[in-house]
């Protein structure tokens, strides 16, 4: 799709400014640390983060998008076997792009080696909009790979693939967001899409609260699987984020890759 970058970036930049403006006129939660100190570090991680993709770009020129049409054109993939009508194509991968970053985002948390890279994101000890943006620059090019391969193994339509990086950057600047909902609307949203009291959760000090809520996008995996939480023991005003438990216990984390749907 001609120009694609650009239309990402600008829905990106957009929403980014809308959700900030909303913040800072009337936020969910009071700030531990300023704006200015924390938007620096987590503005600093996401040109990094752009830089690396970019680096990534030389050595595998086909990023996700690239890929789909590479699919496209050599017949490769699930979708170019089978004869579906686009928008049902479109709609599931989107499903399963979204089932696959929420299964990788849970085992970040479970594998040590890949908990170091993600515990950059969790370090923030506020949340809002920018801690959308705050990721590992390993981490941010492992899950390319991890998107590059599944589209391969899919081989959907272009479109289908850029949708769904829409839905997951803007997604995630909302459920990060510092702002409130009404009760009946995030009761409502929720449903479907993981809202910012939902993710909030995810992001507490508790073990059982911070090892719960994984969706970016749609809320229905933690559902399905047994890792939702609806609201923080503490509330939302009083709970404490970042770091707490895992520089106190570290050995706690093991290597066990138990998967919620393999409990007994």
């Amino acid at each position: 799709m001609e120009h694609e970058v650009f239309i990402r970036f600008g829905i990106f930049l957009g929403l980014f400014a809308i959700l900030a403006a909303i913040e800072a006129a009337a936020p969910r939660r009071k700030r531990r640390q300023t704006r200015a100190a924390r938007w620096s570090t987590n503005w600093g991680m996401t040109l990094v983060n752009t830089a690396t993709l970019r680096a990534m770009a030389v050595f595998l020129p086909l990023l996700a998008v690239g890929a789909a049409t590479d699919a496209q054109l050599n017949g490769w993939g699930l979708f170019n076997v089978i004869d579906l009508p686009v928008w049902i194509e479109v709609v599931l991968a989107i499903l399963i792009l979204d089932f696959a970053i929420w299964l990788q985002h849970l085992i970040t948390h479970r594998v040590p080696l890949l908990w170091r890279l993600h515990r950059v994101h969790h370090a923030d000890v506020d949340i809002d909009v920018s801690t959308a943006i705050r990721f590992h620059p390993v981490e941010i090019a492992l899950s390319m790979v991890l998107k590059i391969g599944l589209v391969y193994l899919l081989g959907p339509a272009a479109i289908a693939v850029i949708l769904f990086e829409i839905l997951l950057n803007g997604t995630a600047m909302f459920n990060h967001a510092n702002i409130k909902l009404p009760l009946a609307v995030d009761a409502f949203v929720r449903c479907v899409l993981v809202t910012p009291d939902m993710h909030r959760v995810h992001h507490s000090v508790h073990r059982h609260e911070h090892d719960s809520n994984y969706g970016f996008a749609l809320s229905i995996w933690d559902r399905m699987f047994g890792t939702y939480i609806a609201q923080p023991a503490q509330g939302h005003d009083k709970m404490a984020i970042g770091l707490q438990w895992q520089d106190a216990r570290p050995s706690k984390l093991g290597w066990s890759l138990r998967l919620p749907f393999f409990k007994k």
